[in-house]
C-alpha cells in the first residue's frame, strides 16, 4: 500500500510539473534567487505554501547547485509538509514562533536558519504562517533578516487553482493550471509594515497577472480571425513588396520571423507605428539610453520610412535594434516574442492591437502607451466593440495620454491608471535634412519668398494655390511649395495646378509659382526653406490637423485650418504663436502680414521627457 506522503507528493507533482507557470520580477532578484551559495531569505504567504514548489523546479533548471530550506511549524501539518517536499530537496526546518509563553522552538529555528543562510541556502519563510492571521506578519522574517544581515525577496503567487476552506485560503493544486510567481525587489532588513506592503503588493501583482492571461471568448475570437486571414495577409505582403513599401530582404519580420538575437540585460521594446512616431521617440529613447548604461532597445515600426529614421539613430546597430513590427496574427507575435523576450514594451500614440497586447500580458511583459492620443471618432469606433475595448484597455499597465481630453476618453474606455504628461512632440528633435540639397535649393530659388503647405490633403490644394494668387498680388515672386501627405497624389496635384514635380528632378524656375514636392521624408528641408509653412488636413474633409511643433521648432511662422481636433490641446498651448486660417482670403492675409521668423524667446511648454522616462525604467525595475 502506498503511503498518504508519496500519494499527496505524486498528486502534487503532477500538478505542478504539467501547470504553466511564468515568473517575472527584476533581472537582479532573477539572478539573486538563482545563485547558489548567495544566502538569500524568500517570503511569501501562507496561502501559496502547496505551490511554491514549483518556484523551486523553476530556480533550480537554471541553477541545479541551489539549496532550498522551508521553515515549517513543529506540529503535524508541518511535519507531512516537511517529508511531501525532502525527496524534491526541499528539506524543512522545523519550529515556529513561541505563542502564549509556550516555547515552539522558536530561537532553536532561527539559529538553524541562520546557519543555512550563512551556508548560502535559500531559505523560504511565510510570515503569516502556521495559524495566522492571514496576511499579518509574525517577528520572525524580520528578526532572521536582521541576525542574517541578508535581503528578503518577497514573492506573490497567483494560480487559477481552487482554494480550501482554511484560514489561509490554501491553494489546492489541480494539473494542467497557470499560475504566476512575482518577484519583488529585496529588502535589507526593512520594518514589519516595509515588508508586508512588498508581500501584498506582490500578491496583487500576481492576481492582476493572471487576470490578464485569462482568455475571454473575444480573445479566442480574435486569434481565429488572425489565423484565418494570415495567408490574406502574406499576399498583401507580396503585394506591398510590388509597390516599394516593403524591404525584399525583410519581409520574413512582418511574421514574426528574421534573425538576430537578444541581447544581454535588459530589453526595452519601443514600438513607433511611422514617422512622426518615430521622431517624436528620439528624444525619449536618448534619455532611455543616458539613464541606464545597461538597457538596450528593440525599436519596431510599421513603415520603411520609419525604419531609415532609426536606422541613421548613432546607437543603431549597437544598443538600438530595429525591427519591422509583426501584423496581428498569433502564431507571428508569438514567434517574436519569444525570439526577443522584452522585459517590457511601450507603443507610441495609438498603435494598439488586442492581440499583441494579449500576447504580452500571457508571458507578463508590461505594456505602456506613451504619448497617448485618442481621437474622437476612435473612441467611438472602440465604444461600438467595448467588450474588446476593455479588455484590452484594461490590460494596459499605464498610459501616458498627451493631456486631459485624450486620458478622459482612454479612461472612459476601462483604462486606468492614465497620467497626463504633455505631447512628447513638443520635445522631439528637429525633422532631419539633407544640408547640401539645402545649400543646392537656396542658391537655386534666390530670394525668393517661401511659402510651405505641408501634409496636405485633397481639397486643400485648390484652397492654398488661390490663397498664394492673392498673396502674388503683395509679394509677385512669392513661391508655393506643396507638399501632399501622401506622395502618390503628387501626378493628380501637378495636372491640377500645372506645376513642376520634386519627384520627377523637376526644380521650379525664377517665375514658377507652386512647386509640388512629392517625395518622401524631406519635410525638415522644405521646413528649412519656408518663411512662412501651412499644417494640411485641417481647412477641408473631416481634417483632424497634423504636427504643428515641426515648423515652430525651426522658428517658421506657421498657420493651419480649424480642424485640429486631434490637435486640440496643442493649439490651445500654442494659442497667440499658431495661427488660424479659415479659407483662401484668410490665409492670403496672414502671408501678407505675418512676420517671417517668430518672436525670440517662443517655446512649446515644460519636457515631458524626464517624467516618463522615470516611469518607462521603474516599470521595468518592478
Amino acid at each position: 500500500m502506498i503511503a498518504p506522503t508519496r500519494l499527496i507528493r505524486i498528486w502534487l507533482g503532477i500538478c505542478l510539473r504539467t501547470s504553466r507557470w511564468l515568473v517575472s520580477g527584476p533581472a537582479q532578484t532573477r539572478r539573486i534567487v538563482t545563485t547558489a551559495g548567495a544566502g538569500t531569505l524568500v517570503a511569501f504567504w501562507h496561502r501559496s505554501l502547496t505551490l511554491s514548489p514549483a518556484l523551486c523546479f523553476w530556480a533550480r533548471s537554471i541553477e541545479p547547485k541551489l539549496s532550498f530550506r522551508m521553515m515549517v511549524s513543529r506540529n503535524r501539518d508541518g511535519r507531512l509538509i516537511a517529508d511531501i517536499v525532502r525527496p524534491w530537496g526541499f528539506i524543512g526546518i522545523h519550529g515556529s514562533s513561541s505563542k502564549r509563553g509556550k516555547d515552539k522552538g522558536g530561537a532553536a529555528v532561527l539559529r538553524k536558519a541562520l546557519r543555512e543562510l550563512n551556508d548560502g541556502a535559500i531559505v523560504a519563510i511565510t510570515p503569516d504562517g502556521p495559524r495566522g492571521p492571514a496576511e499579518q506578519l509574525h517577528p520572525g522574517a524580520i528578526a532572521l533578516s536582521r541576525l542574517a544581515k541578508c535581503p528578503i525577496v518577497p514573492i506573490g503567487m497567483a494560480s487559477n487553482n481552487p482554494r480550501l476552506p482554511s484560514w489561509d485560503g490554501l491553494a489546492f493544486p489541480l494539473p494542467f493550471r497557470q499560475g504566476n510567481f512575482v518577484l519583488g525587489k529585496p529588502l535589507f532588513q526593512p520594518d514589519a509594515e516595509t515588508l508586508r506592503t512588498a508581500l501584498m503588493d506582490v500578491s496583487r501583482r500576481a492576481d492582476d497577472l493572471l487576470a490578464a492571461q485569462r482568455q475571454t471568448p473575444t480573445d479566442r475570437v480574435w486569434r481565429l480571425v488572425g489565423t484565418v486571414i494570415a495567408p490574406a495577409l502574406t499576399l498583401m505582403l507580396r503585394v506591398r513588396l510590388a509597390r516599394g513599401r516593403e524591404l525584399p530582404d525583410r519581409l520574413r519580420e512582418r511574421m514574426g520571423l528574421g534573425g538576430g538575437k537578444r541581447p544581454e540585460g535588459p530589453l526595452l521594446w519601443l514600438h513607433a507605428a511611422s514617422v512622426g512616431e518615430t521622431l517624436s521617440a528620439l528624444s525619449l529613447l536618448d534619455a532611455l539610453l543616458k539613464e541606464r548604461s545597461d538597457l538596450s532597445v528593440l525599436f519596431t515600426t510599421a513603415t520603411v520610412t520609419g525604419s531609415e529614421i532609426v536606422s541613421r539613430y548613432p546607437e543603431f546597430g549597437k544598443r538600438v535594434i530595429h525591427r519591422f513590427i509583426p501584423h496581428d496574427v498569433s502564431r507571428w507575435i508569438s514567434r517574436f516574442l519569444d525570439r526577443w523576450r522584452p522585459d517590457g514594451a511601450a507603443f507610441i500614440e495609438s498603435e494598439l492591437w488586442p492581440g499583441v497586447i494579449a500576447a504580452c500580458g500571457r508571458r507578463a511583459i508590461p505594456v505602456m502607451l506613451i504619448n497617448g492620443r485618442l481621437s474622437d471618432r476612435s473612441a467611438r469606433r472602440w465604444k461600438h466593440v467595448p467588450g474588446i475595448a476593455r479588455k484590452m484597455f484594461s490590460r494596459l499597465d499605464w498610459i501616458a495620454a498627451r493631456g486631459p481630453e485624450d486620458a478622459g476618453r482612454f479612461k472612459a474606455l476601462g483604462a486606468s491608471p492614465v497620467y497626463e504628461y504633455g505631447d512628447l512632440k513638443q520635445d522631439a528633435p528637429a525633422l532631419p535634412f539633407d544640408s547640401e540639397e539645402l545649400t543646392t535649393l537656396r542658391s537655386h530659388i534666390g530670394k525668393r519668398p517661401v511659402f510651405v503647405a505641408a501634409s496636405t490633403h485633397s481639397g486643400e490644394e485648390t484652397i492654398i494655390a488661390e490663397a498664394a494668387r492673392i498673396a502674388r498680388e503683395t509679394y509677385p515672386d512669392l513661391l508655393t511649395v506643396i507638399v501632399p501627405r501622401h506622395p502618390s497624389r503628387g501626378q493628380e496635384i501637378a495636372e491640377q495646378l500645372h506645376a513642376p514635380r520634386r519627384s520627377q528632378k523637376k526644380l521650379p524656375n525664377w517665375d514658377t509659382p507652386v512647386w509640388i514636392a512629392d517625395t518622401l521624408g524631406e519635410l525638415g528641408l522644405f521646413y528649412r526653406l519656408a518663411d512662412h509653412a501651412f499644417i494640411g488636413n485641417s481647412l477641408s474633409g473631416k481634417g483632424g490637423g497634423h504636427n504643428p511643433f515641426e515648423p515652430l521648432r525651426l522658428n517658421v511662422p506657421t498657420a493651419t485650418g480649424p480642424l485640429m481636433q486631434n490637435w486640440r490641446e496643442a493649439s490651445t498651448m500654442l494659442a497667440g504663436t499658431l495661427q488660424t486660417v479659415y479659407d483662401p482670403l484668410t490665409l492670403a492675409e496672414w502671408l501678407i502680414s505675418a512676420p517671417s521668423e517668430l518672436p525670440s524667446g517662443t517655446n512649446f511648454g515644460h519636457s515631458v521627457i524626464p517624467s516618463l522616462c522615470k516611469r518607462i525604467l521603474d516599470t521595468l525595475d518592478q
